[in-house]
């Protein structure tokens, strides 16, 4: 499939042949779905955690005899039954990570980047380079080009110019194309990748 390449100030660059086996698939919502989940779950901190019986700062010391008071047995104050006791099967600590397979994980990417290209947010840019890291020359030009809420996928590196002049302003982020995931490519409602990007892309999906 062809698209159109556009420049920062966008002026046209010619054409660009994407491959239909990455962004011309039919878009499949329960494989996005199980990807995100999957991003998501990796990156919950699981940090979670309460002190259990054994762990509160209590003395071990049987509160009273077993027998002969009329109440009921008990052998610490660190019970959960008590005020500022053990909390029974309380969360713990632990990582809510869980596998899934790569070739899932690689699908669901080709099909976040097909979503965009057939809902026509998909825009091919030659190139991020920028003469000078001027936040204003960027906001400019990202006016223009009319992106709201926007990520810019570019090459192995991205541009240094670029990146600076990015940092601040608001709707816009920027990745290399190892980091290209599909959380963030449909967080977003325009995703712009280069020429460079396309063809690291295409490189890593094929």
């Amino acid at each position: 499939m062809k698209t159109e390449v556009i420049k920062l100030d966008a002026g046209k660059a010619g054409e660009l042949e994407l491959n239909e086996a990455i962004f011309g698939l039919e878009p499949r919502a329960d494989i996005l779905h199980r990807v995100v989940r999957w991003q998501r779950a990796r990156a919950q901190a699981g940090t979670h955690s309460t002190l259990g019986r054994s762990e509160v700062s209590y003395s071990t010391k049987k509160i009273y005899r077993q027998k002969g008071t009329g109440g009921a047995r008990h052998g610490a104050r660190s019970a959960p039954i008590f005020r500022s006791g053990g909390i029974y099967k309380g969360p713990v600590s632990r990582s809510h990570a869980f596998d899934l397979p790569k070739k899932v994980r690689k699908l669901g990417l080709k099909l976040a980047l097909s979503a965009k290209a057939a809902a026509g947010k998909l825009v091919i840019l030659d190139s991020t380079e920028l003469a000078e890291a001027k936040t204003a020359l960027l906001a400019k030009a990202v006016n223009d080009l009319g992106w709201k809420k926007v990520l810019v996928i570019d090459g192995a590196e991205v541009n240094a110019n670029f990146a600076a002049a990015a940092r601040n302003l608001d709707g816009v982020d920027i990745l290399p194309s190892m980091g290209a995931n599909v959380y963030d490519i449909l967080k977003r409602d325009t995703l712009v990748i280069t020429r460079a990007g396309v063809e690291a892309l295409e490189a890593r999906l094929a």
